[in-house]
């Protein structure tokens, strides 16, 4: 089983498990409106950052259905924190429903494939360990669905709450 707990590295990501103290860093961050566009929300304030990401360093849902796995992506060459990826694995493990992934990186870090980085590398610890994978994405969100691509997903017709599905099996 994948080690929620447990960083590693990309080419040029150092991926941190998600804690509190990454709230400092990121909220500034990821303070953008566009980022919600295809979300929905609007950016939380370092305080209200902190406490999600506290809620997330039990990394299972209050219910024990699913495991929670959140990381935070570092720039190796400058240390700068630049956004996060979280996967959200049913309980049972593999075999059953698949993970889900999603990512999301500030736009002054876009357009130089970090987010493609960390999705790929995150999907293939999955797809190694024996999960499908899937990530729920606006049919809009040009830029995500690139990502999704380059880790490997494909469209598919399964619709939730207006966003499409994008999987690659096990």
């Amino acid at each position: 089983m994948i080690d929620l707990d447990e960083g590693w590295r990309t080419e040029r990501l150092d991926l941190e498990p998600l804690t509190p103290e990454h709230a400092a860093e990121l909220a500034p961050a990821l303070d953008d409106l566009d980022l919600h566009r295809f979300t929905g929300g609007v950016p939380l304030s370092i305080r209200d950052l902190t406490e999600r990401y506290g809620l997330l360093t039990d990394r299972q849902s209050p219910d024990g259905l699913y495991l929670w796995g959140n990381w935070a992506l570092r720039l190796r060459e400058t240390g700068a924190a630049i956004g996060t990826v979280q996967a959200t694995l049913p309980a049972g493990g593999p075999g059953g429903a698949p993970a889900e992934v999603a990512w999301i990186v500030a736009r002054q870090a876009q357009g130089h494939g970090y987010a493609s980085e960390a999705a790929r590398s995150l999907t293939g610890r999955l797809i190694d360990e024996g999960w499908s994978v899937a990530a729920f994405i606006h049919p809009g969100h040009r830029a995500s669905q690139g990502v999704a691509r380059a880790a490997g997903m494909a469209v598919t017709d399964v619709v939730r709450d207006g966003e499409q599905c994008w999987f690659r099996a096990s």
